[in-house]
């Protein structure tokens, strides 16, 4: 989960040149509320029904707020952070999950990263020891949260 959030961070810093730091600390906080609940896939969620997403986007707001952040980001934000969701996603499935370049693209769609970006986030998709994983989230929040203000 926090070498995913690192992930999807560099990939919207690389899509989005002109983000702000608020921006980008939305971009890594995305999953926040499944360091708390755990990483439930969406068909789970969707048949566990009831309040589910209501519960995740109030725990998820209570985090931005943690970080002098507006509970909500806006929806053109949400979606350039979804956009780094799926390349992550893409990278994640072809170099750890062992999906063809095909399947990945089926199911995430063609990876809009240029070309010469991709053999950065190869590395960076490469499994990361979990307490080097937890550092660099944590360096990467703590900087993103000091230069908010």
């Amino acid at each position: 989960m926090a070498q995913h959030s690192v992930l999807v961070l560099e990939i919207f810093r690389a899509l989005n040149r002109e983000a702000t730091v608020a921006d980008q600390l939305y971009a890594i906080l995305h999953d926040a509320p499944e360091y708390v609940m755990g990483d439930i896939i969406s068909p789970f969620k969707a048949a566990m029904g009831g309040n589910y997403k209501e519960v995740e986007n109030r725990l998820l707001g209570a985090v931005h707020l943690r970080f002098s952040l507006g509970a909500l980001p806006s929806a053109q934000l949400t979606k350039r952070i979804k956009v780094a969701d799926r390349e992550s996603a893409y990278l994640e499935a072809v170099h750890l999950a062992g999906f063809a370049v095909d399947e990945a693209r089926k199911f995430f769609g063609e990876p809009t990263l240029p070309a010469f970006e991709l053999p950065r986030f190869e590395q960076l998709i490469r499994p990361w020891p979990t307490r080097e994983a937890h550092d660099r989230f944590v360096d990467a929040v703590e900087d993103l949260a000091d230069n908010l203000h």
